[in-house]
């Protein structure tokens, strides 16, 4: 199987949905602070968001490892379990950071703000899915297994500020 990474790469318009309204940026990998698992397992940033944010693969191994998001605020949650949950995350819901409750309702209308504001996000959605090969689930599957991950299995994945020893803010909390 091809990269993931590398097909982001190769097709800039799976690219541009990401950068926008995705808010993923391959080139912005480098976060801003120095971080590290409490577990002390391999952290390596692969990805950014235009707040400061960054993307961190977790542990050994290739793009299916366990994700971890770290704003630039001082929050920080496990996000995906493997580089495929990531990216359906963000081509399904982009909004994700909005969503303090993690309901359908709120998700449906963050989507509406969006499709109000890029009325082609669906079609050009599914064009990006379809080319990194991807099925969709639904907003509700989407938020409900991010709600999982952060919660059941993040507490595993606890990001510190390497500095002053502290632990960041969980962005999600049950």
């Amino acid at each position: 199987m091809e990269s993931l990474i590398a097909a982001i790469r190769e097709q800039d318009e799976v690219a541009r949905f990401l950068a926008w309204p995705g808010d993923f940026d391959l080139d912005r990998g480098d976060h801003v602070e120095e971080v590290h698992l409490a577990s002390a397992a391999a952290l390596e940033g692969f990805a950014g968001d235009g707040a400061g944010g960054t993307y961190f693969f977790c542990g050994e191994g290739g793009e299916d490892r366990p994700i971890l998001y770290a704003d630039s605020e001082g929050g920080a949650a496990l996000v995906a379990i493997g580089l495929p949950e990531l990216l359906r995350l963000l081509l399904v819901a982009p909004w994700w950071r909005d969503c303090q409750a993690f309901t359908d309702e709120e998700s449906r209308k963050l989507s509406a703000e969006y499709l109000e504001d890029m009325p082609d996000l669906v079609p050009r959605r599914d064009r990006a899915a379809a080319a990194l090969g991807l099925d969709l689930p639904s907003q509700a599957e989407v938020l409900a297994r991010l709600r999982e991950v952060a919660v059941r299995l993040g507490e595993n994945f606890v990001l510190i500020f390497t500095p002053e020893g502290h632990s960041y803010e969980p962005l999600i909390r049950n």
